[in-house]
């Protein structure tokens, strides 16, 4: 097994050399649909686009006062945890946020420290949250992104809007989806590493559980009893146990900051952890990956990784 060992992390290492950018590449405006898919969606590469969507009234509209005006009454789903950690190991648990409807207003009156509360607020839900629970804001931006679209042959699976406090965080995971991560306003902080890092990216599997906030302000943690466990990443990018999980010394993340204005294309399938400025307000759209023979690639690795941890 030593071999196979081995041979992961010579696959990884390859992987870099042969066609990994060493830091995140800018472009400077939004490329032509065949161009990209050649670039950057087929060779699975993650960038950077400024310029993608100045068009959009969101970049100069969405301030507190107007979304105050527009959607403010709205009632909306809010992740709330005790520290900004949602979706993530803690412990011996994977926890989940307590989902909590709230006005939008409110949630701005939270930011804004108009309202003390404990607990760190997060509007996260994704599931196409912006269309199904915000609606009335899409007429200041565009609910797919043409070239994407052209250069994929298809409409995203959801679009997303998210806002929230700085020590609202987003573990390290995956998703099957190619994504356009857009800023309207702050900037958002990103960890990424490719998939060919997986042999360097230790999971666990872990009891699934919800944080529920108690009346006296504090909060629990409560088993989802009845789920089977979750496969995910203990590990903290940020502070990484470097005794516990020594495999991820060989691991080469790629930090960026995507700033208003600015759009992240983030290919399916790379691992990615994220911060952001208080207040920051983006959306991202979520097309689905071709499960071809490169998803078929990732899980053999994927189940060759397991095999080593298992052991």
């Amino acid at each position: 097994m030593a071999s196979v060992k081995k041979k992961l992390a010579e696959f990884s290492l390859e992987a870099h050399d042969l066609y990994l950018n060493q830091s995140v590449p800018y472009l400077d405006e939004p490329p032509d649909p065949l161009q990209f898919y050649r670039d950057w969606i087929g060779p699975n590469k993650p960038c950077i686009i400024r310029n993608a969507f100045r068009h959009w009234p969101a970049l100069s509209r969405w301030t507190a006062q107007y979304l105050r005006e527009k959607v403010g009454s709205k009632v909306i789903s809010v992740a709330v945890t005790p520290d900004g950690y949602a979706d993530a190991v803690s412990g011996d648990r994977f926890v989940m946020p307590e989902e909590r409807q709230m006005s939008f207003s409110s949630v701005l009156d939270i930011l804004e420290g108009k309202v003390q509360r404990s607990g760190v607020f997060y509007v996260q839900k994704q599931s196409s949250n912006l269309l199904q629970e915000l609606p009335e804001l899409t007429d200041d931006l565009e609910t797919h992104v043409p070239w994407m679209s052209s250069a994929l042959g298809k409409f995203p699976d959801a679009v997303n809007f998210w806002l929230g406090e700085k020590n609202a965080i987003t573990s390290m995971h995956k998703d099957h989806y190619e994504n356009l991560y857009c800023v309207i306003s702050g900037e958002k902080h990103f960890i990424l590493l490719p998939p060919s890092d997986r042999p360097f990216i230790p999971y666990g599997q872990y009891q699934p559980a919800v944080y529920r906030q108690k009346d006296d302000g504090e909060f629990e943690v409560v088993d989802q009893s009845h789920s089977d466990k979750v496969p995910w990443i203990p590990l903290d990018p940020l502070d990484p146990d470097l005794d516990r999980f020594p495999q991820y010394r060989q691991a080469r993340p790629l930090r960026c900051s995507v700033k208003a204005g600015e759009m992240l294309f983030l290919p399916s399938l790379w691992f990615h952890h994220v911060q952001q400025s208080h207040g920051c307000i983006a959306v991202n759209f979520w097309y689905d990956m071709e499960y071809d023979i490169k998803y078929n690639y990732f899980q053999l690795l994927e189940a060759l990784c397991e095999d080593e941890e298992s052991t």
